[in-house]
């Protein structure tokens, strides 16, 4: 794999592909395809589990359960929904059990989306006090946060509470360059980048685009995201064995985008927001 696809042990403790794995819903890729996933290179996995609500085994707690000796070799991320120490214990444990595992790699709580949030996570009996101690113990080794509020993003980073970012960014939402990865970088602040297909309005055409214009396939905008250097990892979310194989192709590349490619992708990226009629 071409050293451009990997982040340093430094950012999540071992070597990772810079292309991620992440559940999203109810899909058809089943514990197979994400072993066939590992086996290709990609050693970043991340569940979104209970912070979706209570659930079943599903293919990413299946596969995550059942990597043996390989676990060791594997990051795994999981989203967290807990607010107050009290349900942070019950989740950890939920999570654990779940994913037969003594230990998550980074968990990251879901969604922040308000300062208010952070302050009630932050306060004495808030979910940091509990995480911070299950950190000291060895059974979470990274905290962070899941956010679409890119100046809050920035704020908690700063705060030098957390270890990892989980946040939007993509050739059509870009304001990450600005508010966030300035803040991040300097740090050493690992940042997870997700929605890198803009939830599919990139791989479609938009009324602005040029005569002949061909819109480029999926592993060309996970390509776009790992271009900035302040993104660790990019996550893949396939619905399916096909969308998996095609999303893998992006460990085929040789190096980076040339700046022709990049500005293919961005201009497109643009005509995409220019014609969202919402655009979160």
């Amino acid at each position: 794999m071409n050293p451009f696809l990997i982040t340093p042990a430094a950012a999540f403790g071992l070597p990772v592909c810079r292309l991620g794995l992440a559940s999203y819903g109810q899909n058809a890729v089943t514990p197979d395809d994400i072993q066939h996933t590992i086996d290709r290179g990609v050693n970043f996995l991340n569940w979104a589990g209970l912070a979706e609500g209570p659930t079943g085994a599903d293919p990413f707690s299946t596969a995550i359960a059942g990597l043996g000796s390989k676990r060791s070799s594997v990051v795994v991320c999981i989203q967290f929904g807990a607010r107050h120490a009290d349900n942070a214990a019950a989740e950890l444990r939920s999570v654990l059990a779940a994913l037969a595992t003594d230990y998550i790699d980074v968990l990251t709580l879901y969604y922040v989306e308000r300062l208010e949030e952070w302050q009630e996570i932050v306060s004495p009996g808030g979910a940091l006090d509990y995480l911070r101690s299950a950190k000291r113990d060895g059974a979470v080794r990274r905290i962070g946060i899941t956010s679409h509020q890119r100046k809050l993003a920035a704020h908690i980073a700063q705060s030098g509470l957390i270890d990892a970012l989980m946040i939007r960014y993509n050739a059509a939402h870009r304001g990450a360059e600005r508010e966030v990865f300035p803040i991040t970088a300097p740090l050493g602040l690992p940042v997870i980048a997700y929605t890198a297909l803009r939830w599919g309005a990139l791989l479609r055409p938009t009324p602005d685009d040029p005569p002949g214009f061909s819109v480029p396939r999926a592993p060309e905008w996970y390509r776009f995201v790992l271009q900035h250097s302040a993104v660790a990892v990019t996550l893949s979310a396939p619905q399916s064995r096909a969308e998996l194989d095609e999303d893998l192709k992006v460990l085929d590349a040789s190096g980076p985008l040339t700046d022709e490619e990049y500005a293919v992708l961005a201009a497109h990226g643009d005509r995409v927001r220019k014609n969202s009629s919402h655009f979160p």
